[in-house]
């Protein structure tokens, strides 16, 4: 709905004595009052993350999908893709159930408010100036990072990234025809720093661009300023256009601090990327296709918008509105909540099963875990060398930890996500989603710490 025509999005929303004009012409038409106005949060008000909340059956990729993979009976606690199992906020559905009052769904021009809203949440929770008018509209992060990569780095070039990183990346990779150019960090005592020596060796003439994921998916890594400027100052020097992808900036856990790219005090750094954001992790909004990307460079942006087709739904837009404006006090309560989860899984881990370690993540709601003892102990890397011999040659190699999946699956009811889908440096690691009640986190650690009790 067009600002311009008088049917603000956001004025609908608030106000609840607009009516809305309905008929076809030549047959009259008829007034109706709008669905009630949209309150903020009350005052006080608290949140349950604590009752586990059944997502079974309405074919969620984390649990449905993973029912399909293994039978019904085999999955207790789906711990896999990176979504939360919490109900939403409460002031999306409420926006959501009043915009659906208004029964027309035709095409959306997107309200001044939502671009708005964007700029306010940045400056408010990042402290982050972002020019509205650099906001480029996506119905997801990958379409505009694939936009980039096709518009900075030809077919068949490299893309530098930092490994282990988010495995959806590399699919980016094939969508561009481009190839990856991996640079393991450095691991020491569980935790994570660039290994910029390696990195400076892998950029050639044929590498233009960076994918850099902060904060970091899997390892939970939140980037200093200084390992951000040391980055962007290489990345500078060498030609390489940096494309940050900061979808998980809003999840930082508690004493710790997330720094924006763009944030940077140097422009000629800054200049040399783009970032790319949505809070479909924030609030677990990810079918509700809504993101964005922006860059203080204006050469750098039209390049990209001609190879980007932008999107938008009506419902994306209400929903992801109405989490930016209304939603801080629910967000606030949820990363306490995800925070001592950290804490639970990583005492757990310690005192109470000792094959597996972890090192709590500064940001996200992902614990990577080091299963090394347990690849051993199940002979996971015999095994899947004699399952990849005996399959197909042009199927993709079977990877221990695709073992240690199957095996915490069958023997402890609880499925993670394979390290190795996770690039180089993912070897001997899972991934474990922790957006969840801490009564399933609870039970997915009894069932995995029984299991492997019994090796």
């Amino acid at each position: 709905m067009s600002q311009k025509k008088g049917l603000n999005r956001r004025a609908f929303l608030k106000n609840a004595g607009m009516t809305a004009l309905v008929g076809a012409v030549g047959t009259g038409s008829s007034m109706v009052t709008a669905a009630p106005s949209v309150a903020p949060e009350p005052a006080g008000a608290v949140f349950d993350f604590d009752t586990p909340y059944n997502r079974i059956g309405t074919d969620c990729i984390k649990w449905d999908r993973q029912i399909e993979r293994f039978g019904k009976d085999k999955i207790e606690v789906g711990m896999g893709i990176a979504d939360m199992d919490f109900k939403a906020a409460p002031c999306i559905g409420r926006a959501l159930a009043v915009r659906c009052k208004h029964e027309n769904w035709g095409y959306l021009s997107t309200p001044k408010s939502y671009i708005n809203a964007i700029v306010s949440w940045n400056e408010r929770r990042l402290g982050l100036e972002v020019d509205p008018d650099t906001i480029v509209l996506s119905d997801g992060v990958h379409p505009g990072l694939i936009a980039a990569l096709k518009t900075f780095s030809p077919p068949g070039s490299k893309v530098l990234l930092l490994t282990p990183t988010y495995s959806g990346f590399y699919g980016d990779l094939r969508a561009s025809f481009t190839l990856p150019a991996d640079s393991p960090m450095k691991l020491v005592n569980g935790r994570y720093s660039i290994d910029f020596d390696d990195l400076e060796s892998r950029i050639s003439a044929d590498t233009n661009t960076l994918l850099l994921c902060n904060p970091q998916n899997p390892t939970g890594n939140c980037w200093s300023k200084e390992d951000l400027m040391r980055l962007g100052k290489l990345c500078l020097e060498r030609r390489v256009v940096v494309l940050a992808d900061e979808i998980h900036c809003d999840l930082v856990m508690k004493g710790r601090k997330f720094t924006p790219f763009a944030g940077l005090p140097d422009k000629d750094i800054v200049n040399n990327s783009l970032t790319f954001k949505a809070v479909s992790k924030t609030f677990s909004l990810a079918a509700m296709k809504s993101a964005y990307f922006f860059s203080a460079n204006p050469d750098y942006l039209e390049k990209v918008k001609a190879n980007h087709r932008a999107n938008t739904n009506t419902l994306g837009v209400v929903a992801n509105e109405a989490a930016y404006n209304e939603g801080e006090t629910w967000l606030d309560q949820l990363l306490r909540y995800i925070d001592g989860n950290h804490d639970y899984v990583e005492s757990y881990m310690r005192d109470k099963m000792r094959l597996v370690k972890y090192t709590k993540a500064q940001g996200t709601y992902l614990a990577w875990l080091d299963v090394g003892e347990v690849v051993e102990k199940i002979g996971a890397k015999e095994q899947a060398a004699k399952e990849t011999k005996m399959q197909d040659a042009l199927m993709p190699a079977v990877t221990p930890e695709m073992i240690v999946e199957r095996w915490f699956v069958e023997n402890a009811k609880v499925q993670l996500n394979a390290g190795s889908s996770y690039g180089t440096g993912g070897a001997d690691h899972m991934r474990m989603n922790l957006g969840t009640s801490r009564k399933l986190i609870a039970k997915a650690c009894d069932n995995m710490g029984a299991a492997l009790a019994k090796l």
